[in-house]
């Protein structure tokens, strides 16, 4: 690689918005994020069931299927 072109890669520490805190590589100082693992629906099992009976009965309707 060549030399001076590069930005300087670091460790750094991201903030989440409900209070998490960890460390990782990048080549910014810090990092602010709204959602990470520990409160995200999905990886957190609260996800709601999306019912899509609804919009296929009203597709074969639409079509005649």
């Amino acid at each position: 690689m060549k030399e001076g072109i590069h930005p300087k890669f670091d460790r750094t520490t991201v903030s989440c918005a409900c209070g998490e805190t960890f460390e990782t590589g990048s080549t910014r100082k810090e990092i602010k994020v709204d959602v990470c693992s520990k409160c995200h629906p999905f990886f957190t099992g609260k996800t709601r069931a999306i019912e899509a009976g609804g919009r296929v009965d009203k597709f074969k309707k639409k079509y005649g299927l």
